[in-house]
């Protein structure tokens, strides 16, 4: 799988850009604010419809502009596939494939499938547990598209639900709310949880053993070896893993529903469910959020990454790896081990500022990005 060719109208800093790709090795060099990571977030947006560097759609649409349109030819088991994004914030974004307009956006999903490494991948161990709720539910999308209306459905009905336990509170005080609505709810958000809820378990466990050994490459350096945990954790609690399918699932959520339902009146909010569970990562027994040093963060967040990719290529459709400034973040012996590691992709997209930063086993292709203007120089 690899993009060969890629186009741009209005999106981030440019007007229109045409840039041919090629498999194997393409390094976008220029210095910071030139516009080559703009590049490589439009290839991850193709495959994600969603930014490694921001939340929203609106800071991609370049200024002054209505809406962008990323496109992007897509070369997969020999068929040539035309993915076509048109970015609309505030109103539904479209999408086309193979210039045929499909229902739904999400329909495009699982054509192209990225792996990004990037700056932002520190937040992974060192962030918010809400960074790695993400880090798994796009992990999830990209092996199996359909989870995308999981996904969205669950966070629709949390929303509604919140809202709708705001105001039941608040009637608390004259009378008493009607709670049958809130009954509703409760088994939309008990459903659509049970399923995202099943997917992140069986993730995790397929995951785990792929960033131990992950890990322990791309550390190797450090000196000693230190174990790896990668452990689900769970609002409904540890037994969770005991029960056997989504509906099962399904269930145990609902009922921790019900048992917590007088404090979410209280406070307006839900308070069980996928939204707050967490992804524990730990070094030698130790919760590596707060623990581990620099060095060790970048090992495992990179761990991470590396064994999404082994995941999604033991699917089948080997994606593209995309290195986004992060060699000029690592010392010399983590560059060289990840290079190593992604040298035989069928295509890696790297950027940097300098063409030094790129190492030498990655030589190929190069593009210059200056002032918004690429030019390919080999």
């Amino acid at each position: 799988m690899h993009v060969a060719h890629l186009s741009l109208v209005d999106f981030r800093s440019y007007a229109s850009v045409e840039l041919p790709l090629e498999a194997g090795v393409t390094a976008l060099v220029g210095r910071n604010g030139q516009g080559k990571t703009n590049l490589v977030e439009a290839v991850g947006y193709l495959a994600t419809q969603g930014s490694h560097r921001v939340a929203g759609d609106a800071p991609l649409v370049r200024s002054g502009a209505s809406r962008a349109v990323v496109r992007g030819q897509v070369m997969r088991d020999g068929r040539a596939l035309l993915v076509e994004l048109e970015i609309n914030p505030g109103k539904a974004n479209r999408a086309r494939v193979n210039r045929a307009p499909v229902p739904r956006p999400r329909d495009a999903l699982g054509i192209l499938r990225t792996v990004v490494f990037a700056p932002e991948d520190l937040a992974l161990v060192k962030g918010d547990p809400s960074d790695r709720r993400h880090f798994l539910d796009d992990l999830l999308v990209a092996r199996t598209p359909r989870l995308a209306g999981v996904r969205a459905d669950y966070d629709r009905v949390l929303k509604q639900r919140n809202a709708l336990l705001k105001t039941a509170g608040l009637s608390r005080r004259s009378g008493g709310p009607d709670l049958r609505t809130l009954d509703v709810w409760d088994t939309h958000l008990s459903n659509a949880g049970g399923e995202l809820l099943a997917a992140r378990l069986g993730l995790v466990e397929e995951l785990r053993p792929l960033v131990e050994k992950a890990y322990a490459t791309v550390a190797m350096g450090d000196g000693r070896s230190v174990s790896v945990g990668v452990e689900y954790q769970s609002s409904l609690g540890g037994e969770i893993e005991l029960v056997p399918d989504a509906a099962g699932l399904a269930a145990v959520l609902g009922a921790a529903l019900g048992g917590v339902r007088s404090e979410e009146l209280d406070r307006g909010i839900t308070l069980v469910g996928p939204h707050r569970d967490e992804l524990v990562l730990k070094l030698a027994d130790l919760p590596a959020r707060g623990y581990a040093s620099h060095g060790e963060s970048w090992s495992l967040a990179l761990a991470l990454r590396l064994g999404s990719y082994d995941l999604l290529c033991a699917d089948g459709g080997e994606p593209v790896l995309i290195l986004d400034d992060v060699f000029a973040e690592l010392d010399a012996d983590r560059r060289d081990r990840l290079a190593e590691f992604v040298a035989p992709a069928e295509q890696v997209l790297v950027t940097a500022a300098v063409p030094a930063d790129v190492p030498e086993i990655l030589a190929g292709g190069r593009v210059d990005v200056l002032n918004g203007e690429v030019r390919r120089v080999r």
